[in-house]
């Protein structure tokens, strides 16, 4: 039996939590309270152009991918004759993590108002694959985080912005001035010592203080065949990556976890490949060699005829791994369940074409095998919920909604 004490902590223990609970909010938030929005506000910000808005955001985007991945380049790079050794300054793994930290930093500002593209390549894919009109391709991104990651139903008509791919370049080649007015001594010191010391040709070169803003290929690497497999494999990769994490029907992907993600993969093509050579990115590979070029001159478009592989490449990868990913990996009727996108002949029709394609009768099978075909049939007819597995839940839900 319980005692009078234990009913008595009972019935007053949820009065205290509560109290504590609201105590603590007040304490955390005391500091965080914003002021009410005036009318004035919201008059100026629905007056933006829309395409000013995203081609800002894209351009601030870009450059929070690129300063941080060149700036740790230029410390690795205008130290290598320290005392203290470059190693100290720098390496490729920390080169790939500041690249991998700058892209989740530029996906988490850029994403909410201009989709987040940050790369050409992911422009030409989705008008591939995603009907985004092709006389807008060279010149505009798809706000793709948005038509990918929010409910349909969240979805409006303003959320669909465009953004100039050529403000993706201007934030690369605002990036690669900043570092270069950072680093500007350091970077001289390293020029002089080498036409110093006869060597005024690796000013330009994969160790030269050129290679801060662009990549070009080590010593030794002179095969462009060799060259262009390596950029073509890792832009595949990354661009593998980017389509697999803002597919609607893979479940292991969140809003939340997509900016780390795609971090992830482009970190581990730099921890891989950097070493060679690595690009990985068109508008970061042509913003920053235009920096490159004002400094070091015409030389920086023309090294080895490498840089025309760095720049090139990106897209025709891109559209490979993508294409792999739609034809081999694409699970339609996943994104369909997921509320994302609709059949189009509407609901009748996809319910025609379930049961004409056998997939009903194959869910129908399954759900035999498991032995509870009769409850969860009827319930299925009644709300459209229930089923035995994914397929079964992506049915229903067509059916329902």
């Amino acid at each position: 039996m319980t005692s009078p004490d234990r009913l008595d902590r009972t019935e007053t223990e949820p009065d205290i939590e509560v109290g504590l609970s609201e105590i603590l909010r007040h304490h955390i938030t005391r500091n965080l309270r914003s002021q009410p929005i005036s009318r004035r506000r919201l008059a100026l910000e629905h007056k933006r152009p829309p395409l000013i808005r995203a081609c800002v955001a894209e351009t601030i985007g870009v450059f929070f991918y690129v300063f941080p991945g060149i700036a740790s380049v230029a410390s690795l790079l205008t130290n290598a004759t320290n005392p203290l050794g470059a190693a100290v300054f720098g390496s490729f793994f920390q080169i790939g993590l500041a690249f991998a930290v700058g892209i989740i930093f530029a996906i988490i500002i850029a994403a909410p108002t201009s989709g987040g593209h940050l790369n050409p390549a992911i422009t030409i894919c989705f008008a591939t694959w995603k009907g985004f009109p092709w006389r807008l391709a060279p010149f505009c991104t798809y706000n793709w985080p948005h038509c990918i990651l929010i409910p349909a139903r969240e979805r409006t008509t303003d959320e669909e912005t465009n953004a100039d791919i050529f403000s993706q370049i201007l934030g690369a080649m605002i990036a690669a001035f900043v570092v270069a007015g950072m680093y500007w001594q350091q970077i001289s010191f390293v020029k002089e010592f080498l036409e110093a010391n006869h060597q005024s040709q690796a000013v330009v070169s994969a160790t030269g203080p050129a290679a801060i803003f662009a990549s070009y290929p080590a010593d030794g690497q002179h095969n462009h065949g060799y060259l262009f497999l390596i950029e073509f494999f890792a832009d595949s990769f990354i661009a593998m990556v980017i389509w697999a994490s803002i597919d609607p029907a893979n479940f292991l992907i969140s809003p939340q976890t997509l900016p780390f993600i795609i971090g992830l993969g482009y970190a581990a093509m730099v921890w891989g490949f950097a070493p060679i050579t690595l690009s990985a990115n068109m508008a970061k590979d042509v913003g920053c060699r235009i920096v490159a070029a004002v400094f070091f001159g015409g030389k920086a478009w023309t090294y080895r005829h490498y840089p025309w592989i760095s720049v090139l490449v990106n897209i025709p990868a891109s559209l490979f791994a993508t294409f792999v990913y739609e034809v081999f990996l694409r699970d339609s009727l996943g994104v369909i369940g997921s509320g994302m996108a609709a059949y189009e002949h509407g609901k009748e029709g996809l319910e025609r074409y379930l049961a004409e394609s056998g997939f009903t009768d194959r869910v129908k099978a399954e759900m035999r095998r498991h032995g509870d075909v009769s409850g969860q049939s009827q319930s299925n007819s009644q709300d459209g919920r229930q089923g035995g597995d994914q397929h079964v839940e992506v049915v229903s839900s067509v059916k329902v909604e």
